[in-house]
This record gives structure tokens, sequence and C-alpha cells, in this order.
């Protein structure tokens, strides 16, 4: 723990004592590790790395240089409150991400799962909820109150409005604006974004069964190709399809949002 001479730590790198670090992590020199830090075991800081806190990083991670994690939000509501970020395990988080801690108007937590791969210059802001085997590209931009779901894609740029949710194996294409929510399994595209089909090819990729992908098409016309209002394309998969378990993520994405769909 924090205090030992860590083989792994570089001499020139700053570590508070009040950090807990696991035995075997790896901090690069230049890098600084504040009090409220907590590093699990295997997960390795680059050089020019700062962590704040409270913070708790998992296991196997590895953080490149000129990353800010954990840093104060940028909500003018902020007025210093102890609110957490916690990362999971075996993300890969590229050079000079920034990623901030949550508020308490809302959980008081930013959260990132396990598995992602956040690129160069991708920014996660507070209170943010990222789940698991997600990709955000270069530069891609989250802003406040932002969940996205398991397996995810965001392309290269793509800038998503706050209180907005990205369904589980969506995607977005680069240079996309969100600004109402895209469903679970949507692809999304343009300024502002708007539908464009179901994720097929990584719905293949991913092993999902023909007839789960033809489903979920016949889903997609009943939301988009059939003049309904949300709630009644909703009333309509619930009686007809909710059964099949991939529909009902589909319908449950569409049971939250709060600011819309993208059309």
């Amino acid at each position: 723990m924090a205090g030992s001479p860590f083989s792994g730590v570089h001499p020139q790198a700053i570590v508070d004592p009040a950090a807990r670090i696991a035995d075997d992590v790896t901090i690069g020199p230049w890098s600084y590790i504040g009090p409220d830090v907590e590093i699990g075991e295997g997960t390795e800081i680059m050089s020019h790395v700062v962590v704040k806190g409270p913070t708790t990083i998992g296991r196997h991670n590895r953080i490149f240089q000129f990353s800010s994690v954990g840093e104060e939000c940028q909500d003018k509501k902020y007025q210093g409150e102890p609110t957490r970020l916690v990362i999971g395990d075996h993300n890969v988080i590229r050079e000079s991400c920034t990623i901030h801690r949550g508020t308490i108007q809302d959980k008081g937590e930013t959260r990132i799962g396990s598995h992602n791969l956040l690129m160069a210059y991708v920014h996660v802001a507070h209170d943010c909820v990222v789940g698991d085997n997600t990709i955000l590209a270069n530069c891609s931009t989250l802003a406040g109150h932002v969940h996205v779901g398991d397996w995810a894609i965001l392309g290269g740029g793509t800038m998503v409005h706050q209180f907005c949710h990205i369904g589980a194996h969506s995607m977005c294409a680069g240079g996309s604006i969100v600004l109402k929510d895209v469903p679970a399994y949507v692809m999304a595209s343009g300024q502002s974004a708007s539908a464009h089909g179901i994720n097929v090819e990584g719905l293949k990729r991913r092993g999902f069964a023909r007839e789960d992908i033809d489903a979920l098409r016949r889903a997609y016309k009943v939301i988009y190709r059939q003049g309904l209002t949300l709630k009644q394309a909703i009333e309509m998969l619930e009686q007809d399809s909710v059964e099949i378990a991939v529909v009902k993520l589909l319908v449950d994405s569409l049971k939250i949002a709060t600011r819309g769909i993208v059309r």
C-alpha cells in the first residue's frame, strides 16, 4: 500500500501517502496520485497522468499520458462536495482523456464499467454512467448525466447532450451530435443525429442469432416506419414481441427516454 517503496512507482512520480495503491501497480514519471485515490492490482498509469479523488480505479487498467482522472467537475453548481469517480477493470484510457467526478444533484458519482476503450481526447463529464465493452472513439464528448449502455460505440467526434441515454449495442457515426436518446441496437448519425436502422453488422459480430436480428428489424419498423407515436409503438411492441429478450431490451430503452428518441 501507499508509503512503501514500490518498484513499479517511478521515483519522479508523486503519490500521496494517503492513496491506496496495490503493490503491483506501475506509475510513470511526473504523474500525480492524490489522496482519496484507490488503484487496483495490475493497473498501469503512464507518465504525466493526474488522478484525484475520491476515485476508485479497479484492476488491470491502462491510463495513458496527459489524462486527467477524477478531477472536480465543470458544473457551476459544484461547491466542492466529496463526490466520487468509480472505474472498473480492464479499461484502456488513452492520451489526454478527461473524466470528472459526479455532483450531489445526481447520485454523486461518475461510473465507468469494465473492458471499455476510451480513445484519445475523450471527455466524460460529471454523473455519467458508462457500461461495459463500449468504445468511445477520439474526441467523443459526453455532457453531464449521460448514460451509455453496454457494447455501444461512439464514432470520433460524437457529442452527446446532457441527460441523453445511448442504448446498449447502438452505434453513433463519427461527428454525430446527439440531442435525444439513441435506443438500444439503433444506428444514428448526423447533426443532429437521426436513426438509420439496426446495428446489424455489430450484432452479427457479437454472435446474435438471425431470428433475434430479424425480430429487431421488425421492431424498428414499428417504431420508425408506421407513423406511430413513441407511446403507441411501445404499446404495440409490448403486445406482439416483448417476450423476445432482445425486443424487451429495446422497449426498455424506449421507456426511459425523457428527451425523446432520435428520429
